[in-house]
């Protein structure tokens, strides 16, 4: 070796190390090459990418390649509450500053909206680009089959595909009552995977966990359902704190009260949400109609088009119900959330409130109509 190149040799600093590319260090969490693509405008401004893992007050955690980011949310808070930045989403941060602000997030493939419990009836969005819906429901009480549909509709309404998940199943020893339980969830849920579960047990969780790898989940339920349990199960640790529900009642109190994106090690991420109270429809017209798509199998039957299902000649549904192949309740049912749909429609569709003004003033006239004729009072 000669004295130059000992020299430099002996100089040489050494490189420093490279930061992950976002391809490699986002992969876990869901980027692909269609995010890539939609980021590439924001990555031509010098923006870095990171996918939203909790939204509190104005700021949000975000992952990047660079590692955890905490971010403002002052310029993505627009006045329409489905405009919001939420967990789950892609965003466009600043790379540097103090402090580091989002600057856009990317059009969302799906999400997983309510109606609140607002008398404004706003949209509340719960869950950003998810690809399934864990729906935890505990068998340690009864079954609300309405609830379940309600799930459903939300469910379906994303984009994204539902899970029926009965939890606490080793709370009901008895086989054939477990097994008439499950049967009854199956077919509120057509065309759903519905799986019994037992987190203490560890019972159907490496089914559930194969179901959910390599993509993005949301994990919704009331309080008490067991969600926080379900998690740890699937997360392979306690990271969500649990709480025992009351005996008298078997409702839990709220245990998780922010949504998180959490890392799954089989693969994929796993948002966890606060109980929900309330489920809300928000123009889920198109969900309602997957989970009673018998019933929906059974109008395209029916000898008018537009038929109601209420006593229109030559309806199949209602001959469905005659012979016992539908039940009552899934009709009654369908009726209820088909109009509370509606209902939500029509405060933001002018169209949507004058078909039901028209609606109901036919209905009125022929309400009247019937009532004079039964006092012999009509001729025509």
């Amino acid at each position: 070796m000669n004295l130059s190149s000992a020299r430099s040799s002996s100089t040489a600093r050494p490189s420093s190390p490279q930061l992950p590319s976002a391809a490699d260090a986002l992969a876990p969490y869901g980027w692909d090459d269609g995010w890539a693509e939609a980021f590439a405008p924001y990555a031509a401004q010098g923006l870095l990418p990171g996918r939203v893992v909790r939204v509190d007050r104005g700021h949000c955690d975000l992952a990047t390649a660079e590692g955890p980011v905490r971010a403002d949310t002052a310029y993505v808070t627009p006045h329409d509450p489905l405009r919001v930045l939420c967990t789950g989403d892609w965003a466009a941060v600043d790379p540097a500053g103090d402090p580091r602000f989002v600057r856009a997030y990317l059009e969302r493939r799906t999400s997983f909206v309510r109606s609140t419990s607002s008398k404004r009836s706003e949209g509340q969005i719960l869950a950003a680009n998810v690809d399934h819906v864990i729906i935890a429901v505990s068998l340690a009480g009864e079954l609300d089959l309405g609830r379940i549909e309600r799930f459903l509709a939300l469910a379906w309404e994303s984009g994204a595909t539902p899970v029926l998940v009965l939890t606490k199943c080793d709370l009901v020893p008895d086989q054939v009552t477990r097994s008439h339980l499950v049967q009854d969830a199956e077919l509120t849920a057509p065309g759903v995977q519905v799986l019994p579960v037992s987190a203490r047990l560890g019972e159907g969780i490496d089914v559930l966990a194969a179901v959910v790898a390599g993509g993005t989940t949301a994990l919704l339920g009331q309080s008490g359902a067991g969600k926080s349990t379900l998690a740890n199960a699937l997360l392979g640790e306690d990271v969500m704190e649990v709480q025992a529900t009351r005996d008298v009642d078997n409702k839990g109190r709220h245990t998780t009260t922010t949504r998180n994106l959490l890392v799954l090690p089989g693969g994929g991420v796993l948002i966890d949400t606060p109980g929900l109270r309330g489920v809300g429809l928000w123009d889920a017209g198109h969900g309602v109609g997957q989970v009673f798509s018998e019933i929906e199998d059974l109008g395209a039957r029916c000898r008018f088009h537009d038929c109601a299902h209420e006593a229109e000649p030559g309806c199949a549904v209602l001959a469905a119900v005659e012979d016992g192949s539908l039940p009552v309740r899934r009709l009654d049912s369908y009726r209820k959330l088909m109009r509370e749909n509606r209902h939500i429609v029509a405060k933001t569709d002018a169209r949507m409130r004058a078909q039901m003004r028209r609606e109901w003033k036919a209905i009125s006239a022929q309400g009247r109509m019937n009532g004079e004729m039964k006092r012999g009072r009509y001729s025509r």
